[in-house]
């Protein structure tokens, strides 16, 4: 993965231990994606899983999320045509779902929080990332 793109300010240890990222991967390889979404074979989601040799499930919302995950790793794919607010929580914590946003932790004190109009869909990439990966991700930072 693209974890050498993360930076300090990525990481976070309040409320749990995180990291927060919109920087992991560039807007033309996550469009790409993100146009393929609905075809797992097309070459593109091929060629990332080749490329970076991770699992990964695509989720149609937050609630599909596997939580026995030993770590949570998602990557969001916000639609386009959703211009609401809407948040992770994370402990007591609010960060914004933003399209190509990561976020990583331990914890499993997440839920999903929509605001104004609700939409069928809050897609996602959940990753399969182990406890040992994630150490060597924060390490750095620490």
């Amino acid at each position: 993965m693209n974890w050498e793109k993360l930076k300090p300010d990525h990481y976070y240890k309040d409320p749990v231990e995180h990291i927060y990222s919109q920087t992991i991967f560039d807007q033309q390889e996550y469009d790409e994606l993100y146009e393929n979404q609905n075809n797992l074979e097309h070459h593109v989601w091929q060629e990332f899983d080749k490329k970076y040799k991770v699992g990964f499930e695509f989720k149609e919302h937050f609630t599909e999320i596997d939580f026995n995950k030993e770590i949570i790793c998602l990557w969001c794919f916000k639609e386009r045509s959703n211009n609401t607010a809407s948040y992770i929580q994370l402990g007591d914590k609010q960060l914004t779902y933003l399209p190509n946003t990561f976020l990583i932790t331990k914890s499993k004190k997440i839920s999903f929080v929509e605001t104004k109009k609700k939409y069928i869909r809050y897609p996602l990439v959940q990753l399969d990332l182990k406890n040992e990966q994630f150490e060597n991700i924060v390490k750095r930072f620490r």
